[in-house]
């Protein structure tokens, strides 16, 4: 810990780019999710379909990503990743923030807190809110104004919807290129976190790692079939089969935006669904359903509660599902983009957002799996509302036409 060149320590020079990363991401919290929202529901409203097939849509995201969300929460209470041999992981890594703090700030909350965050959806300044982190309320007057946008003079909803769509582009591009260091960054976090402590810390790390893994085979292997088969009314198989290309594509890119096109693809020409719903469910899933994002949101501000030996309750875990969910759509579709919505969550319960850090080692991998979930979450969802508005041969018959990747 005390090794250093020409008088520098390492452990010095850890400490410096791992913050200076963090702080990268923090930059990035407020316009990229704003911006992501905005043009997110906005391409709801200017469609003009928010009928029947809209309202299906949403009805299925949503439920999805609460289904992910519940899903993570119950195993990560179940394996509590963060507590080691009853005591919690803190003692193993070394948090140079004062717990005593945290602890004080989250003690003593109860339902009526419940009715709080309701009222912190709805802020007295917006730009306020933002400022302090009072993220619950950016989101919903992002919603809000994204909905309402497309309700006023054209010309106008046009040149809005363009601005709008101008700074998600520029923003996941600073994105991209914070991301370009995330080598860096997480190579700073870790060698800062084994310096002090050595190879133990790895422990929490890995059962964490472990408990996300679960809760997305869950997911993926449980829920969404289920769905497909009560619902749909179709073999879980044969869609598996036909979405191959798409899952590989995902898993290699960790981008729902880069693997949009082998979605739609294996969508329509392998699972058999109209090009009407397929062009309308998937594009529009790409942007605002992420289960497996959402699941690993709230996964990870579990665990690092848990590492902090904090105890949320009924309140505090209430907020983690909402913003979860909330979050998960303005998450923009490229590689660790939910390291951003983390944060967000982490504000809202009263922990600090250097504890982000702690999962950085493992998020890479993480990052990979649940991208896969999200696409094929994305194409289930273009199967059961194809098949509820009465498409006939969606995954009647093994398909053996080739998609490319």
């Amino acid at each position: 810990m005390d090794a250093s060149l020409f008088g520098l320590r390492f452990y010095d020079v850890y400490t410096f780019l791992g913050t200076l990363f963090l702080n990268a991401l923090k930059m990035l919290i407020v316009p990229l999710i704003m911006s992501s929202i905005i043009t997110g529901v906005a391409g709801i409203g200017d469609s003009g379909s928010m009928g029947r097939l809209g309202g299906k849509t949403l009805l299925y995201y949503l439920t999805t990503s609460l289904f992910a969300i519940l899903v993570g929460l119950l195993l990560v209470n179940l394996i509590a990743p963060g507590i080691v041999d009853g005591e919690p992981a803190r003692d193993i890594i070394p948090f140079e923030i004062d717990t005593a703090d945290i602890a004080e700030r989250i003690e003593g909350r109860g339902m009526d807190d419940v009715v709080n965050i309701f009222l912190r959806m709805v802020p007295t300044n917006v730009v306020s809110a933002a400022a302090q982190g009072q993220m619950l309320g950016l989101i919903f007057f992002s919603l809000l104004f994204g909905y309402f946008m497309t309700r006023i003079e054209s010309s106008l909803s046009r040149t809005l919807q363009d601005f709008w769509q101008g700074i998600l582009a520029v923003m996941m591009q600073i994105t991209e290129w914070v991301m370009m260091f995330a080598p860096i960054g997480v190579f700073a976090l870790v060698a800062k976190v084994v310096a002090s402590t050595g190879f133990a810390a790895f422990g929490p790390l890995l059962a964490f790692f472990l408990t996300v893994l679960s809760a997305l085979a869950v997911h993926f292997l449980v829920t969404l079939p289920l769905i497909l088969a009560l619902v749909a009314r179709v073999n879980p198989v044969r869609h598996y089969y036909a979405m191959v290309p798409a899952l590989l594509t995902a898993f290699s890119t960790a981008s729902s935006s880069a693997t949009l096109p082998v979605t739609m693809e294996c969508v329509e020409v392998r699972a058999g669904v109209s090009n009407r719903t397929t062009s309308f469910v998937l594009p529009l899933g790409a942007t605002v359903n992420m289960d497996g994002t959402a699941l690993y949101e709230c996964v990870a501000a579990i665990f690092i509660a848990q590492a902090f030996g904090l105890q949320l309750g009924f309140a505090e875990q209430f907020t983690v599902v909402l913003i979860a969910l909330l979050t998960s759509i303005g998450v923009a579709g490229i590689p660790a983009a939910s390291l951003v919505a983390i944060t967000i969550i982490l504000t809202a319960i009263g922990l600090p957002v250097e504890a982000v850090g702690l999962i950085l080692a493992v998020d890479r991998i993480l990052d990979m799996c649940r991208t896969s979930v999200n696409i094929f979450s994305d194409s289930c969802g273009a199967v059961v509302i194809g098949r509820l508005e009465g498409e006939q041969g969606i995954l009647q018959e093994p398909t053996t036409r080739t998609v490319s990747t």
